[in-house]
């Protein structure tokens, strides 16, 4: 047994291709790329990364971007909870 501090789990990894793309999103906040993954409240998600890598579902006639592969399937599990969010 070892005395290391065990990693918080997410379902989000530390480099998604959002993630990347917000690295590069500019300081003053007013890129019209960037929105916040709807799964994981205040995490940036860069829309145009996102749709390239498949992270994002349309529900209701709205768009929903996500910040990692597992967000998908949660909001999958449960759209309404999600959308609501959004309004």
């Amino acid at each position: 047994m070892t005395s290391e501090p065990q990693a918080v789990s997410s379902c989000c990894s530390a480099k998604t291709p959002a993630a990347e793309a917000q690295e590069q999103t500019p300081s003053d906040g007013k890129n019209p790329d960037m929105t916040t993954c709807m799964v994981m409240p205040g995490t940036p998600v860069s829309k145009r990364a996102a749709e390239a890598s498949g992270l994002y579902r349309d529900f209701e006639g709205n768009r929903y971007w996500f910040c990692c592969p597992g967000c998908g399937p949660a909001f999958d599990a449960d759209p309404t909870k999600y959308a609501v969010n959004m309004a």
